[in-house]
């Protein structure tokens, strides 16, 4: 039996803004490093950014594996989830239940970034939490959050709960389930899960070893907030704007589909 063909709406780059679609490229490209990270669930997770001026925002294909996605296939919905653009593909309902939620309050965050890796649920699953126990620990808990698990997001009840949360941190880990991160670009969002991720397989690997481990020193933790403050700024953000470019290149030379 053959493979039905990815489809996407027709010509979408001469239907949206310049704006629209410099997002879209973002957002695919998104998508596609997180492939290629091995950070994906099948077609399970999900990343969104609003469109520019807009409430609006763009969501994954529900049905396209993330290594597939690209600038034209995403799909653009409202709050209440409607599709504003002709799409053969429908969205995935939890997805829209997550990043509408955090849409909806947070006026300053692009980008919303979701995954369900073994070491983020594995460590989503303790009781701790993050442990201050590297220097990516440090970055995540400047400002981190925690949300008790209720079931597959379907229950649009627990949007307000996921809201308050979250309130205005850039991290949250979601009990049982895994790892969100926002931002303020996409290119910060990639960057912020990135040393999520990273935080969690080193607390695993560390936890998995013989010997004791080492928690970072109080008077340094406490300090954490300003050292990130410090970093972020001399880097106009979370850094993602100084590796963003790297990354496209990358992408460009390995996995150029996200463009189209």
């Amino acid at each position: 039996m053959n493979a039905a063909p990815v489809t996407a709406a027709p010509d979408v780059k001469s239907q949206v803004s310049a704006a629209e679609w410099q997002t879209r490229v973002d957002l695919a490209a998104c998508y596609r490093l997180v492939a290629m990270h091995g950070w994906d669930d099948l077609i399970f997770t999900h990343i969104s950014a609003k469109v520019p001026g807009t409430e609006d925002f763009l969501i994954n294909p529900y049905g396209l594996m993330f290594h597939e996605i690209s600038a034209s296939s995403l799909v653009k919905v409202d709050q209440a989830g409607n599709k504003l653009l002709d799409s053969p593909y429908e969205i995935n309902p939890a997805g829209y239940t997550i990043h509408s939620a955090i849409h909806e309050v947070r006026h300053d965050v692009t980008c919303v970034l979701h995954t369900h890796t073994a070491a983020g649920v594995a460590v989503s699953a303790q009781q701790q939490g993050v442990l201050p126990i590297s220097q990516q620990s440090l970055f995540v808990l400047s400002s981190l959050a925690y949300h008790a698990y209720e079931g597959v997001a379907l229950n649009h009840e627990e949007k307000a709960r996921l809201q308050a949360d979250l309130g205005e941190h850039n991290f949250l880990m979601l009990h049982n389930h895994g790892l969100l991160t926002c931002g303020s670009t996409i290119a910060d969002t990639f960057l912020m899960m990135f040393t999520f991720q990273r935080a969690c397989d080193i607390q695993v690997l560390a936890q998995n070893g013989a010997a004791p481990l080492i928690a970072i020193e109080p008077q340094i933790l406490a300090g954490a907030k300003a050292m990130v403050a410090a970093v972020t700024r001399s880097a106009q953000g979370m850094g993602g704007a100084l590796a963003w470019p790297a990354l496209l290149r990358k992408l460009d030379k390995e996995d150029p589909g996200f463009r189209l």
